[in-house]
């Protein structure tokens, strides 16, 4: 019996061992390199992406001005919570060279259907599934959500940040026009 339970305590530590280390390797920045960011930040400026309502939204639209690109989700809660501070910000720095653009990473329908009860003031497009590609390949290798980018006028990635803006740094962000 001893026997066998230290072979069960064997094969449990190597399957935990090589847990850790397939976690360890796969949240490594491995494509995160700044000029793999800087160029995927370069082409972000050509992408298109349709609104809830199938109208397109091009990115070079935006260009020129201090851009806040947020992903997020319907089915996401810390997503939803910091949607209504980031149309606050937006109403009140409009005026300011700024903007913000919000991409769903989630389904039409239910985007339109969110909307309805909560609209926005800024635009949000529809990334779909592969908004989390998008937004792994600008610097979340997690790909987790919610996810900011910061643009600025000239078009140059100056900061990313995972999970849920806070008022602070949004005041800062200002300070970037």
């Amino acid at each position: 019996m001893n026997r066998r339970n230290m072979l069960y305590g064997g094969v449990a530590a190597a399957a935990a061992l090589a847990g850790a280390g397939a976690a360890w390797w796969k949240f490594q920045p491995h494509d995160a390199t700044p000029e793999a960011v800087a160029k995927v930040a370069e082409s972000f400026w050509t992408l298109s992406f349709d609104t809830p309502d199938g109208k397109p939204l091009p990115m070079s639209s935006f260009r020129g001005k201090l851009l806040l690109v947020n992903f997020w989700a319907t089915w996401c809660p810390p997503c939803v919570e910091e949607l209504p501070l980031l149309d606050f910000f937006y109403q009140e720095n409009k005026d300011k060279n700024l903007q913000v653009v919000g991409l769903a990473v989630d389904q039409p329908s239910a985007v339109q259907t969110w909307l309805k009860t909560r609209p926005l003031n800024f635009p949000v497009g529809m990334a779909g599934l592969g908004g989390t590609e998008l937004s792994k390949s600008l610097g979340n290798i997690t790909g987790s959500l919610p996810f900011t980018v910061i643009f600025s006028p000239s078009g140059v990635l100056m900061h990313r940040k995972i999970g849920k803006v806070l008022p602070e740094e949004l005041v800062q962000w200002t300070k970037l026009v």
